[in-house]
């Protein structure tokens, strides 16, 4: 019976020392999960603010579509300024879109009627919008 209690003991102590194992390994690969993507979202957080906003003031709109990804590339330099941005889609507003002349996507569409239909880049809308981008 000793012998038979020893060898419960020592399997109990094997399975402690598992779990705490395999609880470890699970901490450490949610930490890591969690750095990567919340220092991937610090690096964008509100860089183009002031530029999305200008834009907005000068009511320069893009006009796009979720799918589209030449839009999600223009999206993606704005990073987290984005939200700023006046944006139409056009599948979810086909009217608007139509009324503005889209023919394709993504197309900047500028107050005076000017547009800029394709992928641009921050630099080029910068140029035509006359909003400064910020210092690098």
């Amino acid at each position: 019976m000793n012998k038979f209690m020893e060898h419960e003991t020592r399997n109990m102590k094997h399975e402690t020392r598992m779990k705490i194992l395999i609880l470890i390994i699970v901490i450490a690969v949610l930490s890591a999960i969690y750095l990567f993507y919340s220092t991937k979202s610090q690096s964008t957080v509100g860089k183009y603010d002031e530029f999305a906003k200008c834009l907005a003031s000068k009511n320069i709109t893009m006009y796009g579509a979720a799918w589209c990804s030449h839009c999600q590339n223009e999206k993606k330099a704005f990073g987290d300024s984005f939200k700023y941005v006046p944006y139409i889609g056009c599948p979810d507003e086909p009217q608007k879109c139509l009324s503005e002349g889209v023919t394709g996507y993504p197309t900047w569409v500028f107050p005076d009627g000017k547009k800029l239909v394709g992928e641009q880049g921050l630099e080029k809308l910068s140029q035509e919008s006359d909003c400064p981008l910020p210092l690098k």
